[in-house]
């Protein structure tokens, strides 16, 4: 069936800004872009007010299946994928069992294909997660793993490490680490500081998170491999991977929405939806993290999409760390990066579609003629406020909450086919 979009701003992340035209889908794919199309025996789509962008592509996603499905599954967190028009998503290895096996990842892959939007996996760099043995990489790969990572876990063990990324590269799979330092970390709930110390909680220091991206970087640079930083949060963070880069070391990074739009001053109402790991830091940090986005020391901006389910989220104290986000990046993007002038939206886009995909070695397109019609629709100027019961998700523990946020996701297409609709 072939799909004409009509009228839309034609935002392709790869061009300086958007052109208004039309945009025709056949078959999964995009056969024509640009201009005034004509073709009769098509769907016509309006799209006056409306951006279209490729779709999202979310690096960091947990999605808690197999073995956690009470908190999200396959389905469900796809559906809350496309949401918020992200096409395309990277699940983490942390599920029971880990996905250190390739039954695990066959039967990821074999349950996401049902699925609304693409599906790929990490595999864990260690059996089990624990960080002592690695797992067999060629039969991961062979299975069909995307990239490797322990993430929710550091490799502390640097000569495992080592050998781990040193065999990653011969089979060309992206190492994606969760950096930080467990004895660091130890019994502290959000960040370290004035806010921690105010309400009497337990703290977790920026050296966690620093010390355990030096030792990434350190032996990227001494091996002359790459390598990707997850979720960075510090400042410290930021001013080590720019150092890096401009060494040349082949090392690329993501940041999270929460972490260039609020700081550990929304603990201060003891929220446990708002605990993750890393934590929400100050403002400074908040700063260093735009900074770091503007200045292309940040490559990409994931999720790290991390369902509970409310009795989990119950105490602050004792509730694991995480939150959803899938539904929400977008505008939180728009809102605190676009709208204040920080990115364009091209550039917004570019960090939330094309990066991740070149980092994970997938096939990008954008809006040209051949490309996949992974598509995302959406009215940049539209306001709304989060409502978590109105997720598409199981869990709730959505990290905006409450918040108003600019520009709404009307449409998404997975291989031309409408997966979501406002």
């Amino acid at each position: 069936m072939k799909i004409l979009l009509k009228n839309a701003k034609l935002a392709d992340p790869e061009r300086s800004s958007p052109q208004t035209g039309d945009l025709l889908l056949e078959d999964g794919r995009i056969v024509g872009a640009g201009g005034h199309i004509t073709v009769e025996d098509a769907e016509t789509v309006d799209c006056t007010g409306l951006t279209v962008a490729p779709g999202l592509v979310d690096m960091h996603v947990h999605l808690r299946d197999p073995g956690f499905t009470e908190k999200e599954d396959i389905q469900t967190g796809c559906r809350a994928a496309a949401a918020g028009g992200v096409t395309t998503l990277l699940c983490m290895p942390n599920t029971r069992p880990p996905v250190d096996e390739p039954d695990t990842v066959t039967y990821i892959l074999e349950k996401a294909q049902q699925a609304d939007v693409r599906v790929c996996v990490a595999g864990a760099l260690t059996m089990g997660l624990r960080g002592e043995k690695r797992t067999n990489q060629q039969m991961l790969r062979d299975a069909g793993v995307t990239a490797l990572s322990d993430d929710g876990r550091p490799v502390e063990n640097s000569r495992l490490l080592a050998q781990a990324m040193q065999q990653a590269a011969v089979l060309e799979l992206p190492v994606l680490c969760h950096c930080e330092v467990p004895e660091l970390t130890d019994g502290g709930k959000m960040n370290e500081g004035a806010v921690s110390r105010e309400l009497g909680v337990p703290g977790v220091p920026r050296a966690s998170e620093e010390c355990g991206t030096m030792q990434v970087l350190t032996l990227a640079e001494a091996l002359g491999l790459p390598v990707h930083v997850c979720h960075v949060s510090t400042k410290g963070s930021v001013a080590m991977i720019r150092s890096a880069k401009k060494r040349g070391v082949q090392v690329t990074c993501e940041t999270a929405p929460h972490y260039f739009a609020l700081t550990e001053e929304a603990l201060r109402q003891k929220d446990a939806d708002l605990r993750m790991s890393p934590p929400l830091r100050t403002e400074e940090d908040r700063r260093a993290v735009i900074t770091g986005l503007c200045d292309g020391t940040i490559d990409a901006i994931a999720t790290d999409h991390a369902p509970h389910t409310p009795a989990e989220k119950a105490d602050f104290l004792t509730a694991p760390n995480g939150a959803v986000g899938m539904e929400t990046s977008l505008a939180a993007g728009i809102t605190y990066l676009v709208e204040p002038g920080f990115l364009t939206l091209a550039q917004l886009l570019y960090k939330m579609s094309a990066a991740p995909a070149k980092i994970l070695r997938l096939p990008y397109g954008g809006l040209t003629p051949g490309a996949a019609a992974d598509l995302v629709l959406f009215d940049a100027n539209e306001s709304w406020t989060v409502n978590p019961e109105a997720l598409h998700g199981k869990s709730k523990n959505a990290v905006f909450k409450g918040l108003t946020l600019q520009g709404r996701v009307k449409r998404t297409y997975c291989g031309g086919r409408l997966v979501y609709q406002a």
